[in-house]
């Protein structure tokens, strides 16, 4: 985003509108760049973003989320929306110079989102009144439906043709409010083959009605006047013929290219057996499609790929696939995090506390110089660094991690010893999912735990005390593509680490470490007990006596007798031990034998001189010393 010195001088009137969109100028960094299936999240373009945003054209034709473009400068090239073919959203345009604005592939803008409670297009404020440059024709071709959401554009000093737009055409709802006013004027006429109705003044220009021109028998639009002409229910922006295969656009949801009204639901109804039977052909919502399987790095939620599950449910995994289930009782604490999609642009001192024991970040995190120095400007003092132990508790953030200022005295990250996922559900700038630059101070990341990222880029620069870096194998790191992901640079040389020897601990596997000592490693050489490679667990003697599954060390059950020189369980349970330290009943041993009442009743056992639990005389009912009727304790 320009600095104030260069953004575009307006009238003192139009400077009531930057109260208006004011809350747009935060860090547009933390625009959302995900995709699927030609999908992106939300799109703000400012001028800081050209480059990144030419990136975007070739699978970026669903915007899944609101198109914002605000302070842009006359030069912009815009040429990369020609992709955009659906908005999910609202579209922004605001305080912009440049002079033609061109979506010729936009058909639909579902305004699942309106913008000020009401909006699906909002379009003001652009121009500047010290120069000619001024937005002058907004070309929307292709445009035939608004599902939700009204049209206000306003006070656009050029722009001409909008008040020629038919807008009852395009807006669904007709309850909708429609303010075009106070835009250019002496506009040339529209081509004399639009009859009047026209985007800009070319034959290539003209409205095309979808739905005024169709016969009364149709509810909705239409591919030509007669009553035998009408698009099926389900779709959106017109089509080429009656078919659910035949729309533009789908009103609801894409399947393989039909628009139904659901997807197919995971259950279905089996007319011979009466019965729920799971259904093969499931398929999950996702924006407006249908698919099989959802994005790695987003979560099912009954029917739908959501990036988080609602606050009664917990995220698990059954048969590889991560799903949104109730808690069996209190869930593990979520928290809303920071930039984008947040109330707050960093962690801070007023929203600090609220970070408290919570074990998942919904968003992103962001650490910024007005967190730890604090904001005088929003009356934010500054940060007490050690509260930022709070994040100790932090398993997964399903967006990005942003570090960009950090306490000196804290050379390292180890605040998220316990952070094991970064989800990239929402990317920072241009794509990052894990950004750390310009930490002075910093001498490991510390990041021991970590062991996933799922989506999006990682960004190690300009942490010039920075080591061990060097060592780690980042692509065991990343979820699907490893191409393009890497951009680690211009920290500490390798040759000053080793000389000073910072470097691996010996326990270390040849993937490297996270900082200095056994605990740090990416994985072990040998054996890892609690997070701290070992070269052996307590196999033969130490305690407690240990097993190992998977190269980790695990406590035997304290049920088991330890046996010197020799391995004294095969597993975690009491069924798994070499020998019992008091009882045997059946295969568990057991601190005492069976004496009262059980899983089905009452239930009493003896032990025999061997230890092992024998069952009492049925008419034995308090008990027994041995197997006879004679034996009975009553």
């Amino acid at each position: 985003m320009r600095s104030p010195a260069s953004a575009p001088t307006q009238h003192p009137e139009v400077m009531k509108g930057l109260l208006v969109l004011g809350w747009l100028l935060h860090l547009v960094g933390g625009s959302e760049m995900g995709s699927f299936q030609g999908g992106c999240p939300g799109i703000k373009v400012a001028e800081s973003q050209n480059e990144t945003l030419h990136q975007l054209c070739g699978w970026c034709e669903v915007v899944m989320g609101n198109l914002e473009i605000v302070l842009t400068g006359h030069n912009f090239d815009l040429s990369f929306l020609k992709c955009i073919r659906e908005v999910t959203g609202y579209v922004l345009i605001s305080m912009n110079e440049f002079s033609d604005l061109s979506l010729p592939n936009l058909r639909l803008i579902r305004g699942a989102q309106v913008y000020d409670g009401k909006f699906a297009i909002f379009v003001t404020l652009n121009y500047n009144t010290n120069s000619n440059q001024s937005l002058r024709q907004f070309r929307l071709n292709q445009l035939t439906e608004i599902l939700d959401g009204g049209v206000y554009i306003e006070r656009n000093d050029k722009l001409c043709h909008m008040d020629t737009i038919n807008w009852r055409d395009i807006v669904r709802d007709q309850q909708a409010e429609i303010v075009v006013k106070n835009n250019g004027k002496n506009c040339p006429p529209c081509h004399e083959s639009c009859g009047g109705k026209c985007w800009g003044p070319g034959p290539g220009d003209c409205q095309t009605l979808t739905k005024t021109i169709c016969a009364p028998q149709c509810n909705g639009h239409c591919f030509g006047p007669n009553p035998n002409q009408c698009c099926h229910d389900e779709c959106a922006g017109g089509c080429g013929g009656p078919r659910e295969t035949d729309c533009f656009a789908c009103r609801h949801f894409n399947d393989s290219g039909a628009c139904v009204s659901l997807c197919p639901l995971p259950l279905v109804y089996n007319k011979l057996t009466f019965q729920l039977e799971p259904n093969p052909h499931t398929k999950y919502q996702y924006g407006g499609v249908c698919v099989a399987s959802c994005p790695h790095n987003f979560v099912i939620d009954h029917t739908s790929c959501v990036r988080a599950c609602p606050g009664d449910k917990m995220e698990v995994e059954k048969n590889g696939l991560k799903m949104c289930e109730p808690c069996g009782g209190l869930c593990p604490k979520a928290c809303e995090g920071t930039g984008s999609g947040s109330r707050f642009q960093t962690v801070d001192s007023s929203n600090i506390d609220g970070f408290v024991n919570c074990t998942k970040i919904l968003g992103n995190l962001d650490f910024l110089i007005t967190g730890l120095k604090g904001d005088p400007w929003h009356n934010i003092p500054a940060l007490d660094p050690e509260k930022l132990n709070v994040f100790q508790t932090v398993r997964e953030i399903t967006g990005y991690l942003n570090i960009q200022s950090w306490p000196p005295h804290m050379h390292n990250f180890s605040v998220f010893s316990n952070l094991t996922t970064i989800g990239g559900r929402s990317l920072y700038n241009r794509g990052f999912s894990l950004l750390i630059m310009k930490n002075l101070n910093v001498t490991s990341l510390g990041l021991r735990s970590l062991k996933e990222v799922s989506a999006g880029r990682i960004y190690i620069s300009a942490n010039k005390q920075l080591c061990y870096y060097h060592s780690l194998n980042w692509t065991r790191l990343l979820r699907g593509p490893k191409e393009g992901r890497l951009d680690i640079k211009n920290n500490r040389l390798k040759k000053d680490c080793v000389a000073e020897g910072r470097v691996c601990d010996p326990l270390c596997s040849s993937g490297g470490c996270w900082g200095p000592g056994p605990g740090q490693c990416l994985s072990c050489r040998n054996y890892s007990r609690e997070g701290v490679c070992v070269t052996q667990c307590n196999f033969l003697n130490g305690e407690p006596r240990e097993f190992a599954h998977e190269d980790e060390c695990f406590s035997c059950h304290p049920e088991c007798q330890p046996v010197e020189g020799n391995v004294t369980c095969y597993g975690s349970g009491s069924n798994a031990c070499a020998q019992c330290a008091h009882f045997r009943d059946g295969p568990h041993c057991v601190s005492s034998c069976p004496h009262g009442l059980g899983a089905k009743g009452p239930i009493y056992k003896y032990p025999d001189a061997h230890r092992e639990c024998l069952p009492c005389h049925e008419n034995c009912t308090q008990g027994c010393n041995g197997p006879e009727l004679h034996d009975c304790l009553e």
